[in-house]
């Protein structure tokens, strides 16, 4: 079996991302693909012995079947070097101990990164170093681009991940599969047959200790911004010539540059909410205010709704609405397409013929079409039925998928620069008018579905 050598670097390894999900996911990669010759360097501030690293690692291992070595193969490679990984001098003593041009994984808060890439400025990469950078990717339009500037001056733009694990490639393929292989979808997907989309993903748990970072966010930003937008430009953008990374970006760009707030109005294209102290499944909940670390004068929503359009031949007209919140009554994952109803339903049909709907769930992969048929007890009533199918589960959990990428060099599932910048963009204007308090500010119980005002589409 040919063996492919490669590092990869993870500044900030003794952290929560880290150890939860990175390591865990890299053994999932390793434990299916034994053709991968791995150096694990983990960097930080905090001290580990060889002893205590090596633990560490294994422990985070342990969900993967080591049926062929491979991992236990890494474990006895991996090293933690102790480093400032803001300092030049660091940053070349971990580059030394690389044995293979390095994947340097920034699991890192923001700042922290932008030091550790000022501090690279100085340094001759090895060719073929890539970095991997989580989100969020600057704080407003202008800081993505001044990111974007320092990166370019390290590395090709190929050679950056921006990484969105919430779109692993098993759901991205299963979209475009979809969509592209299969006759009778794609006809529909556009403004003659569809009424509107909506992309959610709605949480059943609360902050969960994350007020350091979510306080500085809120939905919008944390879910809508990074995630959601990107969820979008693969539902609808143009079909690619292939697969490749090249082509399925310039697709997702063009798509997102044609992508606008409803009617240009962040006043009324969105709307967001907190939620407040209550009950839910045997938990009871503090107000969103109330909880340890959070700033109740940010004004921080936990719950966001945005309708934006796509103004484009194919779908001017049509409203896509972003959601996503937090401590919610259920869990909703989900693309909802709502087709146009049905031009005229002849006589003797009795009942209501609702619009044909399908949703199609992330997290698992699942979709669900439903159809109009005739009842079962008298064929002249119209009934409603769903027909449903699972997609094929990838092989990999959404972090192995990306560090698969990450150490082949793969960047079809990484936000490209100038997309990061435009996703910015688009919530420009939304965010200056929540800032200026120019919108409400909604509330909702714990365990709810959301604000009782609100109903429909904002904006429509």
């Amino acid at each position: 079996m040919d063996q492919r050598a490669a590092t990869l670097l993870i500044l900030g390894a003794s952290g929560d991302l880290s150890s939860r999900l990175l390591m865990p996911g890299l053994g999932q990669l390793l434990a299916a693909d034994p053709s991968l010759d791995l150096q694990l360097l983990g960097a930080g501030v905090e001290e580990y012995t060889v002893e205590e690293w090596q633990a560490r690692v294994t422990e985070a291992f342990s969900g993967a079947e080591d049926t062929d070595g491979n991992l236990a193969r890494a474990i006895e490679k991996t090293r933690y070097l102790t480093a400032d990984v803001t300092t030049t001098a660091d940053m070349q003593r971990l580059l030394d101990a690389c044995d293979n041009p390095p994947a340097i994984y920034f699991a890192l808060p923001p700042a922290v990164t932008v030091r550790s890439c000022e501090a690279l400025r100085a340094l001759d990469l090895p060719k073929g170093t890539s970095l991997a950078l989580e989100k969020p990717f600057g704080t407003n339009e202008e800081s993505a681009h001044s990111l974007n500037e320092l990166l370019r001056g390290l590395v090709p733009e190929d050679r950056v991940q921006r990484v969105d694990h919430f779109l692993g490639r098993s759901t991205v393929l299963n979209l475009m599969g979809l969509r592209f292989a299969n006759r009778i979808f794609e006809p529909l997907w556009n403004n003659q047959h569809v009424q509107s989309v909506e992309i959610v993903y709605d949480e059943q748990l609360a902050l969960e200790n994350r007020a350091r970072y979510y306080d500085q966010a809120g939905a919008l930003i944390d879910m809508i911004q990074s995630h959601l937008l990107q969820v979008l430009a693969v539902f609808a953008m143009e079909p690619p010539t292939t697969l490749h990374a090249e082509d399925v970006r310039d697709a997702k760009g063009i798509l997102l540059r044609s992508t606008r707030i409803w009617g240009d109005d962040p006043k009324t294209a969105g709307r967001r909410a907190r939620y407040t102290a209550g009950e839910f499944e045997g938990r009871s909940l503090p107000s969103y205010a109330d909880e340890e670390g959070v700033d109740p004068a940010r004004k921080t929503e936990t719950l966001a709704e945005l309708t934006v359009e796509v103004q484009n031949w194919r779908w001017a007209g049509v409203p896509f609405l972003l959601r996503s919140g937090k401590a919610l009554g259920a869990r909703r994952r989900e693309i909802l397409v709502t087709f146009k109803p049905a031009p005229h339903i002849p006589d003797g049909l009795q009942g209501t013929a609702l619009p044909d709907r399908m949703r199609i769930s992330l997290s698992p992969d699942e979709l669900a079409l439903e159809i109009n048929v005739n009842g079962p007890g008298d064929p002249d009533y119209i009934d409603r039925v769903s027909l449903d199918v699972a997609f094929q589960p990838g092989t990999l959990p959404a972090y192995g998928e990306v560090l698969q990428g990450i150490v082949k060099g793969d960047p079809t599932l990484a936000v490209r620069g100038d997309t990061a910048e435009q996703c910015w963009h688009i919530l420009e204007p939304v965010l200056a008018a929540w800032r200026a308090d120019e919108v409400p500010l909604d509330e909702y119980p714990v365990g709810s579905t959301g604000p009782e005002s609100w109903s429909g589409l904002p904006g429509i």
